[in-house]
């Protein structure tokens, strides 16, 4: 039987078959083999090639897509800068644990993967940055000015400062590729514009008044009448959720600040060592004042375009270099620089690690005072340089920075003090994980309790910290006991917890919250008596009665405003916003309608007269500020759209689990 099987299956058919069968399983095992890896990203965006964009993403043709990745520390990173964003602007009321939704984060996410559209639309349309784009951006930074000009040395410490610390390239790379980022949606939004016809129809809405009737009836008295025991069950029932008592835990903590914490202040002998291993940072670097005309050429110019760009330049710097030569006038008129043409080619004090390019940098340090020199080649065409003036550079002595010193060692201190108190305490933790008490006293820090803390709500100090509530309603230290590892609270801020009391999530029982439902139950007939006696107010004008009638039989005053402005919060807000969305009252008759405010009033109303806006009241100020808006909505939503038509080429996967 295995002899007849051998024979028929050694002829050249059945090689043919299994030659084709092994074919698809070879890709497919190469497909997996090439792909597995262990991804770390929080959203992946795919992009089919610019030269096919009807490229199909089942495999082999799904190798041809471009694919980005967002990381997971990336995206952590951008959250967290997101959320001290809204906490600088909300101050106290800022609830961290409402910031953390899954919403949230899905929000921040969806933002990023829309910047990454955009680097890679950028990238395929051949969107570049110049040198003169990016240094004209950071000398415009404030934070790198001195009396509001551009200060090399302050560009230096300001980067030195930074945490991480970067170097001037990384941080000019930075700035270029935020630059490039932005470059279409910014051209886009300028782009667009606001036609006349939609100027004067905007200005005639904005300008509109309204002759309004109105009157305001007051909150309802909750009603005192009988509740079935029927009704509290139906409404319990169907309000269920407004009934339950939420989880709640306690804790008791340890707090480690490194405010507090004062260690002797350093010896001189530390001070200066630690000034002679940090000398560099108290050194000026040289500073040479430098002139520059610049030949373009573009970055897709042929051999011949670039030969002809440098003939020209060694033409210019034949011009400068001749005895009374005008270096400024020469810039005005052949610099191709439009950053610094219009200034003679100045472009300030530069230092060996500033905004140039390295060869014109390169160039120009070898360079002696008063000089010129070129042509330079750079990825931005030729250069002639002219140097007009050294500023060597000088060290500060000791005595002049001992001061800054003392306060960097004593943080230092007091860093490596917060270190070896907090090791301590782990330790112990480590020893006898379920109790704080041993711990706390090897440092020398008192065991502090908690409120009753409930989940969702909000709180001061380190109860409303958002890292310690995750911590304290975890299953692992609500089920154990433990005492959690170091929290931190900010910079050498950190605090140990361990849950002492939990109260898990519960439906409070009918019999427990009686008293609230039966309230809740008088509350609403009270609401719908106070809306049907408004509904009749409304049917009643509606019927040709007039308001202050209609108001009058009621024991209500009626006020009636000629010529009302939009926006005007008479008698609220909500109210001003009701009367000009209601309908142009037609036939004669009053345009009637009622809006609840929050505090349960019921304003009923009558539109009796409406006078669009006079567009030529508007001054040309006005006129052009009010375009300007126009054009920003509809430049946004031309990015938008851009945006959204990015999306629906591309295929965006979320790892949820990561976020």
């Amino acid at each position: 039987m295995l002899q007849k099987l051998r024979d028929k299956t050694s002829g050249w058919i059945a090689g043919t078959v299994l030659g084709l069968l092994t074919i698809p399983f070879a890709f497919f095992g190469m497909e997996q083999y090439i792909t597995q890896s262990n991804a770390t990203w929080a959203a992946q965006v795919e992009v089919p090639p610019q030269w096919w964009p009807e490229a199909p993403h089942w495999w082999p043709a799904s190798m041809l897509w471009q694919r980005e990745e967002i990381g997971a520390d990336e995206f952590r990173t951008q959250f967290e800068q997101a959320r001290q964003r809204e906490r600088a602007a909300q101050g106290d009321a800022f609830d961290s644990r409402a910031f953390s939704t899954p919403e949230k984060k899905r929000e921040v996410l969806e933002q990023m993967v829309g910047q990454r559209l955009m680097d890679i639309m950028a990238e395929r349309s051949g969107v570049a940055v110049g040198d003169a784009q990016v240094r004209a951006e950071i000398q415009s930074i404030p934070a790198f000015q001195v009396n509001g000009k551009f200060d090399p040395q302050q560009y230096q410490l300001v980067l030195a400062s930074q945490v991480p610390q970067r170097s001037p390239k990384e941080f000019e790379q930075l700035v270029r590729d935020d630059l490039q980022r932005t470059l279409i949606p910014v051209a886009l939004s300028e782009t667009a514009f606001a036609t006349d016809s939609q100027l004067q129809r905007v200005l005639r809405l904005v300008g509109e008044t309204r002759d309004v009737a109105f009157a305001t009836m007051p909150a309802p008295e909750p009603d005192t009448g009988a509740v079935g025991a029927a009704e509290i069950q139906a409404w319990y029932d169907a309000h269920k959720a407004a009934f339950r008592a939420p989880e709640t835990v306690q804790f008791e903590y340890v707090e480690i600040d490194g405010r507090n914490l004062q260690p002797a202040p350093a010896s001189d002998e530390v001070l200066r060592q630690r000034y002679a291993a940090e000398k560099m940072r108290f050194s000026q670097p040289e500073q040479r004042l430098v002139s520059h005309i610049l030949v373009a050429v573009p970055a897709d110019a042929d051999a011949a375009a670039k030969a002809r760009a440098k003939a020209e330049a060694e033409r210019v710097l034949a011009q400068a270099r001749a005895p009374g030569a005008d270096f400024a006038a020469l810039a005005r008129e052949h610099s191709d620089d439009t950053g610094s043409a219009a200034s003679g080619g100045d472009l300030g004090w530069v230092t060996p690690e500033g905004m140039v390019p390295e060869p014109f940098s390169k160039a120009l340090f070898a360079m002696a005072p008063g000089t010129v020199a070129g042509p330079v080649e750079t990825e931005s065409g030729w250069h002639v340089i002219q140097l007009r003036e050294v500023k060597p550079g000088a060290g500060m002595p000791f005595e002049d920075v001992r001061a800054q010193l003392a306060q960097e060692q004593l943080e230092a201190d007091r860093e490596r003090m917060f270190n070896e108190v907090t090791g301590k305490l782990v330790d112990q933790v480590y020893r006898n994980p379920n109790s704080l008490t041993s711990a706390a006293a090897s440092a020398g820090l008192p065991v502090q309790r908690s409120g009753t803390l409930v989940r969702g709500a909000g709180g001061a100090g380190v109860e409303g910290n958002a890292a310690v509530q995750r911590a304290a309603f975890s299953e692992a230290l609500v089920q154990d006991g433990t005492v959690s590892d170091p929290i931190e609270l900010g910079p050498m801020h950190s605090v140990l917890i361990r849950v002492v009391a939990h109260e898990p999530e519960r439906q409070r029982p009918l019999s427990e919250v009686a008293t609230q439902v039966i309230a809740a139950v008088r509350k609403d007939r009270a609401a719908k008596a106070a809306a049907r006696e408004a509904e009749a107010m409304v049917a009643a004008v509606r019927g040709g009665k007039s308001l202050d009638e209609v108001a009058t039989a009621r024991q209500l005053s009626a006020t009636s405003v000629p010529a009302l402005p939009r926006g005007m919060p008479m008698p609220t807000a909500e109210a001003n916003e009701a009367f000009f969305a209601a309908p142009h009252p037609e036939g004669g008759k009053p345009s009637a309608g009622k809006v609840v405010l929050d505090d349960g009033r019921i304003v009923v109303f009558a539109v009796s007269k409406v006078t669009p806006g006079d567009a030529t009241q508007a001054n040309e100020q006005q006129r052009k500020s009010l375009a300007a808006q126009m054009a920003g909505i509809a430049g946004n939503a031309d990015v938008e759209g851009v945006v959204r038509q990015l999306r629906q080429r591309a295929r965006i996967e979320v790892a949820e689990d990561r976020l």
